[in-house]
């Protein structure tokens, strides 16, 4: 069916009509505008989802994402920044494919629109024009034929009055031929107009209108498929980044399924593992009958090869010591008064107590020992390895550097113009320069990863020499807050938390520690190396010197030894060659 035939009378309808059909089409490219607008939204409120719950460099949360639970939520992350990315191309394709092509399209769609309706105005306002033209000569006609039949009948009234003269009559007679011809003129004149409206309103109606109304509905009808076209487009925009994001969600699924419970276990076990033996059993003491207090199988026997073997048991246990109550069994046999005296003036019963107090600020204050000797054995050999890597990345560095720039200087050897070779020397000799610290750096570290590892004696003169080599190298960390808890072969002492509950617990037991009674000895010590006592709570030793030991190592590599009854403090354990008497008066056991 054709406009042209069927609504050849609705010219203002369809006029109205095809502006509806704009407006919709602008509705819809609005429609699609918010629509982009809404994906470009959604994809940054996803990206900044993204990096809120990204892991800060260099920080303790990115040592987290080492299990496998956490490096699938980082992939589920990354996914997501994909999956965001898709919302993005789905907001450009469609801002090009159908935005911008329908703003393009419509401004093209009003021109048109205008041209045909112009073309419609036009044509009605040329029927019209021929419309007045048939109606004026009609007027025009019909009056000539009033007046010349008014000029007929007064020259019928003219010549039958007797009484006129001829002259009159033939005047009259004159007029009405006057009248007559412009009448026949008139009548011809609106013949003709009339001919030719009838033939302009044939073609309008029939011919210019049906064509005009025939462009309208093609027009009309081109926009509805550009429409339709664009809907299909749309959803196609949609269609195609299904894929993509059905591979960002696979991915994520990939990730889940990737995530191993028993390899995370096994993380957890290298992050905490202490490396230490758990504490043996503890003997029955027997108070029915006086007898003296023995060494348990956990603490260090006399021989020198069970006493590296048992010291992390005895240290163990050592962690436990502020939490036993005082024993208030009936006293020992009471030595004489002035001796007894004595040794209380001379024994500082709290010294352990307040040790753990000094390590536990100085923890707190992050004065970390070089060696890691604060740390557990097993955590320690794992920060010296890292350490070690490190160590050997940079070397690597600057070797790479040192042979670039070596390669530089050979060229400028040859081709002199391009640079003078002595300006490398100063660059050369820095590089070298830093390679030799570096290597010294991790020799030193190297050698504390062995001695942790076993590949050195752990005790061995070698070995301790080069520990108080280190340690002269780096004053800084010997006079820290901290080496009071250093044994000088980088031992591990206590543990960070354990010595904060010794130090939030210390005021407890200050009462009971007041009333404990001078520590006896419970047997001798020879200085193996000088030790220069320089801390508070330390006494300084001679090599060779024999000295009285009054408490043993619980596992923080230090020992409690007397020299006389006016001087007494810790050494460290490595320092001395320590032979327990199990018979010995007092001799405790610590657990």
């Amino acid at each position: 069916m054709s406009w042209g035939t069927e609504l050849w009378d609705q010219f203002d309808n369809l006029e109205k009509h095809t502006q509806w059909g704009i407006d919709i089409l602008e509705k819809y490219i609005k429609f699609v505008k918010e629509r982009t607008e809404i994906e470009l939204s959604y994809a940054k409120q996803l990206r900044n989802l993204a990096k809120k719950y990204q892991p800060k460099k260099n920080s303790k949360e990115e040592e987290e994402y080492r299990y496998t639970a956490c490096k699938a939520f980082l992939s589920t992350l990354n996914e997501m920044n994909d999956y965001a990315g898709q919302h993005e191309v789905i907001s450009e394709n469609m801002t090009s494919n159908i935005t911008v092509e329908l703003a393009r399209y419509v401004q093209e769609l009003k021109q048109e629109r205008k041209s045909y309706f112009h073309d419609g105005r036009k044509a009605q306002q040329h029927i019209e024009i021929c419309w007045k033209q048939l109606e004026s000569s009609k007027r025009r006609f019909e009056r000539d034929c009033k007046e010349a039949d008014r000029a007929q009948q007064y020259f019928e009234k003219m010549d039958a009055d007797i009484n006129v003269t001829k002259a009159d009559v033939e005047k009259a007679r004159q007029q009405a031929q006057v009248r007559h011809q412009m009448a026949e003129d008139s009548k011809a004149d609106y013949s003709s107009i009339l001919q030719k409206f009838n033939h302009e309103q044939h073609e309008y109606y029939h011919t210019h209108i049906p064509n005009i109304f025939q462009k309208i509905q093609e027009m009309e009808e081109r926009r509805i498929v550009r429409i339709g076209e664009s809907m299909k487009t749309y959803a196609e925009v949609d269609r195609q980044v299904i894929p993509i994001i059905g591979k960002c969600l696979d991915e994520i699924v990939k990730a889940a399924e990737s995530i191993d419970q028993k390899n995370d276990s096994q993380l957890v076990i290298e992050a905490y593992k202490s490396g230490f033996e758990p504490p043996g059993d503890i003997e029955f003491e027997d108070y029915t009958q006086p007898m003296k207090r023995t060494v348990s199988d956990n603490s260090l026997s006399n021989s020198r090869e069970g006493k590296s073997e048992l010291k992390f048991g005895g240290k163990s246990k050592g962690k436990l010591w502020p939490f036993i109550k005082k024993n208030k069994s009936p006293k020992q046999q009471k030595e004489p008064l002035s001796h007894r005296f004595n040794e209380f003036m001379t024994s500082k019963p709290k010294m352990h107590c307040f040790r753990s107090l000094k390590r536990g600020l100085s923890l707190k204050l992050g004065a970390t020992p070089e060696d890691f000797s604060n740390l557990p054995p097993e955590q320690r050999r794992k920060k010296l390895q890292q350490k070690v890597d490190e160590l050997n990345k940079e070397i690597q560095k600057e070797m790479d550097q040192r042979d670039a720039i070596t390669k530089m200087k050979d060229v400028y050897l040859k081709n002199p113009q391009m640079g003078d070779p002595a300006s490398l020397d100063h660059k050369l000799a820095e590089v070298s320069q830093n390679i030799e610290k570096l290597r010294l750096e991790a020799q030193k570290f190297e050698a504390w990863l062995a001695e942790v590892e076993g590949r050195l004696p752990a005790r061995s003169e070698q070995g301790r020499r080069q520990s108080g080599m280190f340690d002269a190298q780096n004053p800084a960390t010997v006079n820290s807050c901290a080496q009071d808890r250093e044994s000088p072969d980088g031992s591990y002492t206590e543990e960070q938390s354990q010595e904060g509950e010794v130090k939030v617990l210390a005021t407890d037991f200050d009462d009971e520690f007041d009333e404990e009674e001078p520590l006896p000895a419970i047997g001798t010590c020879k200085a193996l190396y000088t030790f220069e006592g320089q801390n508070e709570g330390t006494v300084s030793v001679v090599e060779g010197e024999t000295l009285y030991v009054i408490e043993e190592d619980k596992g923080d590599g230090w020992t409690r030894i007397r020299r006389n009854e006016d001087e007494e403090g810790y050494v460290p354990t490595s320092y001395v060659e320590v032979y327990l008497d199990k018979n010995a008066k007092g001799a405790k056991t610590y657990i």
